[in-house]
């Protein structure tokens, strides 16, 4: 509504150019015709010609101040507006996957979900996905699990218990495991990642998850740091029914993964699971649209889908139960098809991301961890990452060279070598060891003193490595026990072996020591 005011010069000094700022028509205190509640009071400025005289001047500075106000609530409500677009952390459910069986990473995951896998010397792999929840503001998380869940149970009741009785604002973190239902169909346990996410699908429907638009799919074996509301905001602003969480790739790496074809607006358009040669080639996107610098772009021409998802809450149950009712798995079922029928979108994440799927990707991305600087890290006081909290001593270091190595709380090490090596929580080694290239995940107790000296003296080999060890590129699983004069350096550079009654396999030509086994003293791998 216009509005128009003129006041006396005693009790007005607005001039046009500032009540314009609130939206008023016109206002003049200089003499010419003006209007005061549309009423024409002279041809020439003349205080006596204004009807109501003071109370006049009295109504003209309310309706100034009127004004004002009015301008305020206005800007305020429009700043509402734009804050209220902005996508509110309590609206979302973050679902990760537990992982299958592990085959590719066995024999980590022999005793253990491929999630509940040590990393980084103090870690889990679980603990990413769920401190990128935390660090992104969200506090309703489900994780489905299936294969050797003990072990992760445990660790996920340490670790992110949100209190005893007490709730965490309307936030939880449960554990959905496999479990067989009434019926024919209830007696199959999880048959691909969709099918486990189905078979609980009726928990988005519940009171508690009431206020929520979007579901959040994430993988649990995956080494990255993100702003996953960052991800569930672009997905809002673009409308889409889907998007995809995708990293840039080039040339070398783009056959080994399922690569996406998108449109100029970063419509994903159609799917190619592991491309090679003209097929390849056919894959190029200019991944400029999705925000890639034009230099990065021509380095990187394919895109390829991390496993992480973003649903509308409709969208998904939709998919699950009518669309596609009999599909087990997202990225190669529901996902590609979906890409024909509905508006699915692709999201840049332009960072370090691993796939920790086999023993050569875990051995690499935990060695790469010592680099200097690396490309992921730990050490990040912005948006750490979590884990079970340990009551446990520092580490001790007794006359050790240490170079290019990260080594976890609560160790001991005596007089030896470690170069470009990952020691584990409450780690033990010998007097004259070498350790290089070596990935040690620790142990899950100590053994005291007495406990070791009992153990020498009857010829037995306690936790740790034995003085005058030699290790080159291993993975030692928990509690090892290797003993003295052992050498592990797979000199014949054999790629697979399988050697239990010893203690040990050895994968893509790593040898990897087995949880709890034993290495006697002298034998040479």
């Amino acid at each position: 509504m216009a509005l128009a005011a003129a006041a006396t010069g005693q009790y007005c000094h607005w001039r046009q150019n500032h009540i314009n700022k609130g939206n008023c028509a016109t206002a003049s205190c200089n003499g010419s015709k003006t209007a005061f509640f549309g009423q024409q009071v002279g041809s020439a400025y003349s205080p006596g010609l204004w009807i109501g005289g003071q109370g006049a001047h009295d109504r003209c500075r309310r309706s100034v101040v009127s004004v004002s106000l009015l301008t305020e609530v206005a800007k305020e409500s429009t700043l509402q507006t734009v804050e209220s677009s902005k996508a509110d952390p309590r609206t979302v459910v973050s679902v990760i996957l537990g992982g299958g069986a592990g085959t590719r990473l066995f024999p980590l995951t022999k005793r253990r979900a491929k999630p509940a896998v040590p990393i980084g010397g103090a870690y889990r792999l679980i603990d990413v996905p769920m401190s990128n929840c935390i660090n992104s503001g969200i506090n309703k998380v489900y994780i489905l699990t299936q294969f050797n869940s003990a072990s992760l149970n445990r660790h996920l009741a340490r670790a992110y218990n949100f209190g005893n009785g007490v709730n965490f604002g309307d936030g939880f973190v449960e554990v959905l495991a496999a479990t067989q239902r009434p019926g024919e169909m209830g007696k199959n346990w999880f048959q691909g990642t969709a099918d486990a996410v189905r078979q609980f699908a009726w928990l988005f429907e519940d009171a508690k998850n009431k206020d929520v638009d979007d579901i959040l799919i994430l993988s649990g074996d995956h080494l990255y740091r993100m702003d996953y509301m960052d991800f569930v905001q672009k997905h809002r602003d673009s409308g889409a029914d889907i998007t995809i969480s995708s990293i840039p790739i080039d040339d070398s790496r783009a056959s080994d993964f399922g690569l996406m074809k998108i449109d100029d607006k970063g419509q994903v358009l159609y799917f190619s699971e592991k491309p090679k040669g003209g097929d390849l080639k056919a894959m190029v996107v200019d991944t400029t649209v999705l925000g890639l610098s034009p230099e990065d772009a021509k380095k990187k021409p394919y895109i390829a889908s991390m496993g992480a998802y973003v649903f509308k809450k409709e969208i998904l149950l939709n998919l699950l139960r009518w669309r596609f009712p009999t599909a087990n798995d997202f990225g190669s079922e529901i996902i590609p098809a979906s890409a024909k029928e509905y508006f699915v979108k692709a999201y840049l994440f332009n960072d370090y991301w691993e796939d920790i799927g086999t023993i050569k990707s875990f051995f690499d991305a935990n060695l790469a961890l010592t680099a200097q600087p690396p490309k992921f890290s730990f050490y990040d006081a912005r948006k750490p990452i979590y884990t079970s909290p340990r009551n446990v001593p520092p580490t001790k270091v007794d006359n050790c060279k240490i170079v290019d190595s990260i080594v976890s709380h609560g160790c001991f090490l005596q007089n030896c070598s470690v170069e470009h090596s990952i020691i584990g929580i409450r780690s033990r080694i010998g007097s004259d060891v070498s350790l290089k290239d070596a990935v040690m995940l620790g142990a899950d107790y100590y053994e005291t003193d007495a406990e070791v000296a009992s153990l020498l003296a009857e010829g037995r080999v306690p936790i740790g490595i034995g003085q005058n060890t030699k290790i080159r590129n291993c993975i030692i699983d928990k509690n090892a026990r290797i003993g003295r004069n052992v050498t592990i350096n797979n000199s014949e550079n054999i790629k697979e072996a399988d050697r239990t009654e010893d203690g040990f396999y050895i994968r893509s030509g790593i040898t990897i020591i087995i949880k709890n086994s034993t290495i006697k003293d002298g034998l040479v791998i």
